[in-house]
């Protein structure tokens, strides 16, 4: 990955405080660390030590600490703030970038905005809960945002969806991005004999002739993925395309759930060191979050020449291109609607190969992750740059 021309000088020190660890988060600070790395920076990485971050990161040349930090506020939360105080003291960065609602409750709780602190929700924690769970976490964001020097949206949709909440704070949108050398099409030209490729290199695939019409859904497997919508349309699938197969790719704690009752014609891959052959080797990425920022995998599949299908939710328009949305959205939680859009697109080659085409032109041209590494280095200039008599509230003594 070329090193952005905009890059904050050699010495400049920056702590990604993450967790969760694994899924986009994961690949987003792993792309930012190789980009932050090459342009001579001092990057630590701070994070729970399950999952392969720490070490994805650190063969990149980052530091790591660290952070015992569960994914949901707790009994543990205390520890978890004075760990980071701590490793603000030691490391002493020149911003604080915190990744996803935990690390941003525990990384602003502790700061205080001492330090410049950039905060990426990577979507935003109210959307997950409801009632009063998510009022609370509104009343947080709004709070919070007195001790951040940035929040860094992946969307439009989510910017706007945060000053809906009432979050005033300075905003940036950096669209997430994808590494276009390595999720890429196969190398020949032919649809099918690329799809037969693909799946050749796959064990749990490789007995799948290529005319086999395949779904992958690529992701963690929990709520906010919408597997078990997923799951709900298949039947209906079934009924027009009943040599249909579907593979989810992924791990996480709805694996065993999903698992229980789901037909023979539903594979589990599990998780996986690298999902480029797993877009490859299918004929359409399907995604029915519930809730997302801007998803990261549609972004590789769409790179990967792969047609894909959305809940719409944030993100998820911005992602496509305008005359692809009447095909490749539906309302969340909606799995007739999921389920009709399936078939349509499984049975309609030609409009699949074009898509393809025109999704991976789009995703180079716009979604290159140099673009998004080279704004969140424009984002660190910005932010480190004002006096610190401008910053935030100190922490008191």
């Amino acid at each position: 990955m070329p090193q952005p021309s905009n890059s904050p000088s050699s010495g400049f020190t920056v702590l990604h405080l993450v967790q969760p660890v694994d899924g986009g988060v994961g690949r987003v600070v792993a792309d930012l660390v190789h980009a932050q790395v090459a342009a001579g920076m001092r990057v630590v990485v701070a994070c729970p030590d399950r999952g392969p971050l720490t070490a994805d990161v650190a063969a990149l040349g980052a530091e790591t600490e660290v952070w015992r930090a569960t994914r949901d506020p707790g009994f543990g939360l205390p520890a978890e703030i004075r760990r980071v105080n701590e490793l603000v003291g030691r490391i002493r960065p020149d911003v604080v970038h915190a990744h996803s609602a935990k690390a941003g409750f525990a990384g602003r709780l502790a700061v205080r905005g001492r330090i410049p602190t950039v905060f990426q929700p990577h979507a935003w924690s109210f959307e997950a809960v409801s009632g009063t769970t998510a009022a609370l976490a509104r009343g947080w964001e709004r709070l919070a945002a007195r001790w951040t020097a940035r929040v860094v949206c992946v969307s439009e949709a989510e910017r706007g969806r945060g000053e809906r909440a009432g979050v005033r704070a300075p905003w940036s949108v950096v669209h997430n991005g994808v590494d276009a050398d390595r999720f890429r099409p196969a190398d020949t030209a032919d649809a099918l004999s690329s799809t037969a490729v693909g799946r050749a290199a796959l064990p749990l695939l490789a007995e799948l002739p290529p005319e086999t019409p395949l779904v992958a859904c690529v992701g963690r497997l929990c709520r906010q993925k919408g597997q078990d919508v997923l799951l709900r349309a298949w039947p209906l699938v079934l009924r027009d395309l009943p040599d249909a197969r579907l593979v989810l790719v992924g791990d996480g704690p709805d694996a065993e759930r999903l698992r229980e009752g789901a037909p023979p014609s539903v594979l589990f891959a599990g998780a996986v060191t690298d999902t480029a052959p797993w877009y490859r080797a299918a004929d359409l990425v399907v995604l029915p979050s519930r809730w997302e920022g801007m998803a990261v995998a549609p972004l590789e599949a769409m790179a990967s020449g792969r047609t894909v299908l959305l809940s719409d939710v944030d993100g998820a328009r911005e992602s496509l291109l305008p005359h692809q949305r009447a095909h490749c959205l539906t309302a969340p939680e909606d799995h007739a609607a999921t389920a009709k859009a399936i078939t349509a697109l499984l049975r309609d080659r030609s409009l699949r190969d074009t898509f393809g085409r025109e999704g991976h032109e789009h995703v180079r041209g716009t979604y290159d992750v140099r673009r998004t590494t080279s704004a969140i280095a424009d984002v660190y200039r910005d932010v480190a740059a004002v006096p610190r008599s401008e910053r935030r509230e100190p922490i008191s003594q």
